[in-house]
């Protein structure tokens, strides 16, 4: 009885040794990002700030204009973009797909050129096209998958795509007809992602969606651990699977329609970040690499 106990406690207590160690690198990831830059913030610089002693003016400046929300944002991106590559992968029973694969990205960049070429790059406007953009994409491919004969992963896949390339197309014409000046090079460099306009604004515009996002995930954990197997077998475990699968992608997308929204485009996170989780977890179910 005594090893029975053993045995299955040890893969527990190893879970656990991992998720501090994960945490532990993550602390020091977060601070090695506050602290390191042009204007060098010591720990101790970090501590008398949040501790509101004194400090030079630049480098609290510095602290809570710049570092802290970019630090923060990339947090956030880095969590919300591996969680939903891990939803994708999940049920769609493929472990190379990623947000591109829906169209979700490539929804998000046209909104941004859209905004960048007709509404003279308003940050504001683009961080909310970009948003409806990548939404708008989602709901397409949904409405493309619903009207075709054949209503399965494989087809919503093949509209996510369809409507990626789309999207891309449209953003060429974009780049044809931009101010080679100004509009050309903006949408560019939104296209190529970046956390240096964060500001604490466009963090707290973004947190509720991103939120919403996550709390529903979390809440459907086991049914999309149930979408990991067959249609028949889902069903069979009383999951309206059909229903289901259509909600998880819309709280997957919420998640990284509010990140890029915001931060531009990010590649291979969504990709990489549950292959990574798998690895040092040896398991493969959607709850532990969540």
């Amino acid at each position: 009885m005594s090893d029975k106990s053993l045995t299955t406690r040890k893969p527990n207590n190893k879970f656990y040794i991992q998720l501090l160690v994960a945490l532990t690198l993550m602390v020091i990831a977060f601070i090695v990002s506050i602290a390191v830059g042009r204007y060098p913030i010591s720990v101790r610089e970090i501590f008398d700030i949040l501790m509101g002693r004194e400090v030079m003016q630049i480098k609290r400046r510095v602290f809570f204009f710049l570092r802290l929300p970019r630090t923060i944002m990339a947090l956030i991106a880095g969590v919300g973009l591996s969680l939903s590559g891990s939803v994708y992968q999940t049920i769609f029973k493929n472990p190379l797909a990623t947000p591109d694969i829906i169209g979700v990205s490539s929804g998000a960049n046209l909104g941004a050129a859209i905004a960048i070429s007709f509404f003279a790059g308003s940050t504001i406007a683009i961080a909310g096209f970009a948003f409806l953009g990548g939404l708008v994409a989602v709901f397409i491919a949904l409405g493309l998958t619903r009207i075709s004969k054949n209503k399965s992963i494989t087809t919503f896949v093949l509209a996510g795509i369809v409507i990626g390339s789309t999207a891309q197309g449209l953003i060429m014409l974009l780049k044809f007809i931009a101010d080679p000046e100004r509009q050309l090079a903006a949408i560019e460099y939104w296209s190529m992602g970046s956390f240096a306009g964060i500001t604490g604004e466009k963090l707290l515009s973004i947190l509720p969606y991103f939120t919403i996002g996550v709390i529903g995930l979390f809440l459907l954990k086991w049914q999309i651990n149930i979408l990991s197997l067959s249609d028949e077998e889902g069903r069979s475990l009383g999951v309206r699977v059909g229903l289901i699968r259509v909600i998880v992608i819309l709280f997957a997308t919420l998640v990284v329609a509010s990140i890029v929204s915001v931060t531009g485009l990010i590649s291979f996170i969504g990709l990489i970040g549950p292959h990574i989780a798998r690895m040092i977890t040896k398991k493969n179910d959607f709850n532990t690499t969540m």
